[in-house]
């Protein structure tokens, strides 16, 4: 039997949310799920009516989810709503479980110099050129300012 899709395993997740009675579950699988299907609309007219999400493109539904939880958490937490960016980052731990798993910055940092070699980059402006390599090996594993932080200091010399 082939192995199930992320969008697979999360409607089959949501089913066993709702049996256990696991509503903070539920509710944030439910949101993804929707986001996932809004996505899969979006992209049928040009793959087809019958399109379905590829895993790539769930993880990017994942990691835009994901990311939205991590602002809102900044922002409750600088507004002092602690209790509000609790339960983000009760929605963010779960969604961070259909993730890849966190690249650390010794990593990223790896593939930054391989990009930064291949591309001949010397200096800070070329940095949309070395961004254009790394983003789509690091892609649902790192988020974006870090990955164009570390890029920077390696390109700025501060290292």
């Amino acid at each position: 039997m082939p192995e199930k899709t992320l969008k697979q395993r999360i409607e089959d997740d949501i089913k066993t949310a709702m049996k256990a009675g696991d509503k903070l579950r539920l509710s944030a699988l439910r949101m993804v799920k929707a986001k996932m299907m809004e996505a899969e609309v979006a992209l049928r007219g040009k793959k087809g009516r019958d399109y379905q999400l590829e895993d790539s493109e769930a993880i990017q539904c994942l990691s835009t989810s994901a990311k939205q939880r991590r602002d809102s958490i900044e922002s409750f937490r600088q507004g002092k709503r602690e209790d509000l960016a609790a339960a983000e980052e009760a929605e963010l731990a779960i969604i961070q479980e259909y993730l890849p798993k966190r690249m650390g910055a010794d990593e990223i940092a790896r593939i930054a110099r391989e990009a930064i070699a291949a591309t001949g980059a010397t200096s800070p402006r070329d940095m949309g050129a070395v961004m254009k390599i790394v983003m789509p090996q690091v892609k649902g594993a790192a988020d974006g300012k870090e990955v164009n932080r570390i890029i920077s200091e390696l390109l700025g010399g501060k290292q």
